[in-house]
Order: C-alpha cells, then sequence, then structure tokens
C-alpha cells in the first residue's frame, strides 16, 4: 500500500497551511547578574562550611509573534557563623518560538518546560560566578519543574494554568 492510498501525503504543505504545533529555542542569554562578597578577604579565613539558601522564580511574556521570553530568576545566599560569604542573583533567559500551541498548552510550557531547557545554562553560570568569586562552584540539583508547576496550579485550584510565577525552593 502506498502512502498515497493511507492518506499520507510526502507533499510540502502550502503557505499557511501547516498546523502542526512547533516549538523552537530561538536564543538564551544572561540577562541580569550580580555576585557580591561583602566579607572578602576575611570569610576565606572561615573554614565552616556556609549554609546555602536558594531561591527561584519564573516568569514569562509575550515578545512577539509566537515569540515568548522566559526568565528564570535564581537567588543564591551564602552564610557561614553569621556571615555573609556571597550572594549571587542571575536572571537566565529564553526566547521561544511557539507556533500552533492550543491555549491549554502555552502556559504549563512556558512555566514548566521552558525553565527545565534553560536550566542547565543556567547552572553553569551560576556554578562560574561563585567558582569566579572564590568559592567552591556551587552545582544546584536538577529541578522538576512540571511537577513544581503543576503543584502550584493545583494549590490554586486552577486547572494547570497560572499568572507566570511559579514557586520558590
Amino acid at each position: 500500500m502506498s502512502d498515497q492510498d493511507r492518506g499520507v501525503t510526502t507533499e510540502p504543505y502550502t503557505n499557511g497551511e501547516d498546523t502542526a504545533p512547533a516549538v523552537g529555542l530561538l536564543s538564551q542569554y544572561v540577562k541580569d547578574l550580580s555576585f557580591e562578597n561583602p566579607n572578602a578577604p576575611a570569610i576565606y579565613q572561615n573554614q565552616t562550611a556556609p549554609q546555602i539558601d536558594v531561591q527561584f522564580n519564573i516568569g514569562s511574556g509575550q515578545v512577539g509573534e509566537d515569540v515568548y521570553e522566559v526568565v528564570l530568576k535564581i537567588e543564591v545566599r551564602a552564610e557561614a557563623e553569621g556571615q555573609v560569604a556571597f550572594i549571587v542573583d542571575l536572571s537566565f533567559a529564553g526566547l521561544f518560538g511557539l507556533r500552533n500551541i492550543p491555549a491549554e498548552h502555552l502556559q504549563p510550557f512556558l512555566l514548566g518546560e521552558a525553565p527545565r531547557l534553560i536550566f542547565p545554562f543556567a547552572r553553569r553560570v551560576l556554578a562560574d560566578a561563585v567558582r569566579d568569586g572564590g568559592f567552591p562552584p556551587l552545582l544546584l540539583e536538577p529541578i522538576d519543574f512540571g511537577t513544581l508547576y503543576q503543584q502550584q496550579a493545583d494549590a490554586e485550584g486552577q486547572p494547570a494554568v497560572t499568572t507566570g510565577e511559579v514557586g520558590t525552593a
């Protein structure tokens, strides 16, 4: 049986007829990065391992036709014996081209899947900044953004649609 007999066409779609969902990561970049080492050089004499607090936030917005920016903001504060070792604020963004995505799948993608795609790159920038500040690199564990998004949507009583920010770790 040929493709034509099964209703499958091998001819390309004419312009405007391609209705298949499509997603592409167009670009990713550091939107903002701040590293503070307020107690240097004294902090390097402290032998106590610092307590590290990591917070993150996700935002998204449409920046063009079928183009969305997703910003993953990571804030890290490390303290040892009441002294601040370092503070890092990173906003890492990705531009995503989205075409023919059903409305009910847009927010779950932007706030669950898109952060998962850019997180490894944000993680590297963060680790490099901490290392360049004179400390051992901070390697964050992978984060399941999809599950966090779903948990927040469930907590808000929404059918997996939320307003643009997903929680804190």
